[in-house]
């Protein structure tokens, strides 16, 4: 019965992520909860599980809005490589460093973020880029190493981070910006499946049927995406922000 309540959650996570990210916020507390006991209480087979289940997902949003949305392959796949590699790097320094130290710099990002989205109604509605190629080239590379390096240290909200970033500095709007980002954490995902593949910290009966409701949510998210527009990923990235702004703000708070 267990599987059944988490390819709810998993097809519930694909749709949110394939949106504005955000998916981990469900299927991971879905997996710690609903994992027979032996299997939950090893965290590094609970997060090799839900990478291998989102990586199905996010491959779905990346050939849906490939084929729908004009993606700046010239600025976002050296951004992906970077990213491979420092998540990569940034889950191997996590044995050596307490990712938990992050969460009071995160949850201030994330009001800033929140914030700032909120009081600029026209951010993100019209696709402006505001960089040459050649500094989009560059800029990316940077974004690559920052982002993947966090997601592999850390991860929550890098979804939300990336799309900001796109927005803000590269000047897309919310379609594109969100497009953009399910390429990043592509490569973060293919980086961090390869590494828990290696260790033998995937539950595959569990993966597998997940990731096929992953897929089937994110293509119904990204076509609610596609045929709405900035105005609802904004929305969307909104509400999504203020989940990750109550999360952090409750850990920081009260624990």
């Amino acid at each position: 019965m267990e599987t059944v309540y988490l390819c709810i959650l998993a097809f519930l996570a694909g749709l949110v992520d394939s949106v504005v990210g955000g998916g981990g916020l469900i299927q991971l507390p879905a997996l710690l909860v609903f994992l027979p006991p032996t299997a939950a209480n090893s965290l590094a087979q609970v997060f090799g599980t839900n990478k291998m289940s989102s990586i199905c997902g996010t491959t779905t949003a990346v050939i849906q809005y490939s084929r729908r949305v004009k993606i700046k392959w010239s600025a976002v796949l050296p951004a992906s490589a970077a990213a491979f590699v420092f998540s990569f790097l940034g889950a191997h320094v996590v044995a050596s460093i307490r990712p938990e130290m992050l969460k009071p710099l995160v949850l201030v990002l994330l009001v800033i973020v929140g914030v700032y989205t909120y009081s600029r109604k026209d951010l993100g509605k019209l696709h402006a880029p505001l960089l040459t190629a050649q500094r989009e080239r560059i800029f990316g590379v940077l974004v690559g190493i920052g982002i993947g390096f966090y997601d592999g240290f850390f991860g929550p909200g890098t979804g939300s981070f990336l799309i900001f970033i796109f927005i803000g500095l590269f000047g897309f709007d919310f379609l594109a910006a969100s497009a953009s980002a399910k390429v990043i954490n592509l490569a973060t995902n293919l980086s961090a499946v390869g590494y828990f593949a290696a260790t033998h910290q995937i539950l595959y009966h569990y993966a597998v049927p997940m990731g096929l409701c992953n897929v089937l949510g994110s293509l119904t998210g990204t076509r609610l995406a596609i045929l709405k527009g900035n105005a609802f990923v904004r929305g969307f990235f909104l509400v999504v922000v203020g989940v990750l702004i109550l999360r952090f703000g409750w850990e920081v708070v009260f624990r």
